[in-house]
């Protein structure tokens, strides 16, 4: 039986569990020790997801902290605001530390590109050894080259890719990128990682759904995500003509055909409201209801800067 690495925690009444390859969080009716726990993915996929909209406790319980804004590609699609200022070394450790103190289940550390990082390993050790798994979203260039030594350190890979071959993805992307990304999909298999594709859907690569599903089974990668696009940060550009209603989103994931063992989920705008991100400045926002704007910027200072303290979970 294969197994990986989760969290769980007892919030309430309820036991929680976060997967950090999927960035969901399933309700268990089995209690489960809290903290950093081995568990069956296939059993942990079978259970109830929690959105953030659902979640009525005084912290989020996952975030996605983007610590760098530094990036080797240009994409169109970006959620990021290039203006942010960029914290230096120990201002970084001293927000990872912030954020383990605050008990979320998941830290997904993103960008910008978090490869170029020089001290992701021990960012990441700061966050787990308070309990939370680790997974970093990249567009997949420097995996290869930094995959075996990250092995240890990172609970899963989300490596972003716009379709299934370079005539697509590189568009997006930028020439090489397509190419790049798949050795560094197939490194970080091959040293143990748990990966999972992340595809933005657009109207213009709608088209190629079925393909990239495909492409993670030839992989063998843990999945898909499916993201719905957020009109946010350089993204906002492209939203009016790229944009899918959820709906639309939802029956072209019904559609698809998806072989075993491979897996596939959605994210929908309005499963991505309310959902908190620290900004590489230390600043926090949280989405709109649903996703297509953020509120509530404010710096983050101690664990408690990052409760959900309005009705809505704005901050």
């Amino acid at each position: 039986m294969k197994t990986a690495r989760f969290s769980a925690a007892e919030r309430g009444q309820s036991t929680l569990v976060h997967d950090p390859a999927t960035g969901l969080t399933h309700l268990s009716e089995e209690s489960i020790p809290a903290g950093r726990v081995v568990l069956d993915p296939r059993l942990v996929s079978s259970l109830p997801v929690v959105v953030p909209r659902d979640h009525h406790g005084d912290f989020p319980l996952s975030v996605c902290w983007s610590p760098i804004i530094r990036c080797n590609l240009h994409c169109p699609h970006c959620l990021d605001d290039k203006t942010v200022p960029e914290a230096g070394p120990s201002e970084r450790a001293r927000i990872a530390e912030v954020i383990g103190a605050a008990g979320v289940l998941g830290v997904d550390i993103s960008g910008g590109e978090p490869l170029l990082l020089g001290d992701l390993a021990d960012l990441s050790r700061l966050l787990s050894r308070r309990g939370s798994v680790v997974s970093v979203t990249t567009n997949g260039w420097h995996l290869r080259r930094r995959a075996a030594a990250l092995a240890e350190h990172i609970d899963a890979v989300r490596v972003s890719l716009d379709g299934p071959a370079a005539l697509v993805h590189d568009v997006w992307r930028g020439e090489g990128s397509f190419s790049r990304a798949v050795e560094g999909i197939r490194a970080a298999v091959t040293a143990g990682m748990r990966v999972q594709i992340q595809t933005v859907l657009m109207g213009s690569t709608r088209r190629f759904a079925q393909e990239v599903v495909h492409l993670a089974a030839e992989l063998g990668v843990n999945g898909v995500t499916f993201l719905q696009m957020l009109p946010i940060g350089e993204g906002t550009r492209l939203g009016p003509s790229e944009m899918l209603t959820d709906e639309a989103a939802r029956e072209l994931v019904r559609e698809l055909a998806v072989p075993s063992p491979t897996t596939v989920r959605l994210r929908t705008r309005g499963d991505a409201g309310g959902f908190t991100v620290v900004r590489a400045d230390g600043r926090i926002w949280r989405n709109g209801y649903p996703a297509e704007g953020i509120s509530g910027l404010r710096p983050l200072r101690i664990a408690d800067d990052l409760a959900l303290t309005g009705p809505d979970g704005s901050a």
